[in-house]
């Protein structure tokens, strides 16, 4: 593994025969880790978003999946 940084970016080198499963589980936590970065949002704020998508979905979903 080679770990380069440059003044814009920080570039990972691996091996091709990295496990491709395990690679696509850091890469989604660095890209929420990025995407969270600059957030001010409490735990509570995004648990109560949570509960309201989750619930809308539900709301729209529900006579599909049960009759």
């Amino acid at each position: 593994m080679i770990i380069e940084r440059t003044d814009d970016e920080v570039i990972i080198r691996l091996p091709s025969n990295v496990n491709t499963e395990g690679l696509q589980n850091l890469i989604d936590y660095l890209t929420y880790k990025e995407a969270t970065a600059n957030s001010n949002a409490k735990q509570t704020d995004v648990d109560a978003l949570a509960k309201e998508v989750k619930a809308g979905w539900w709301k729209k979903n529900k006579g599909r999946l049960i009759k």
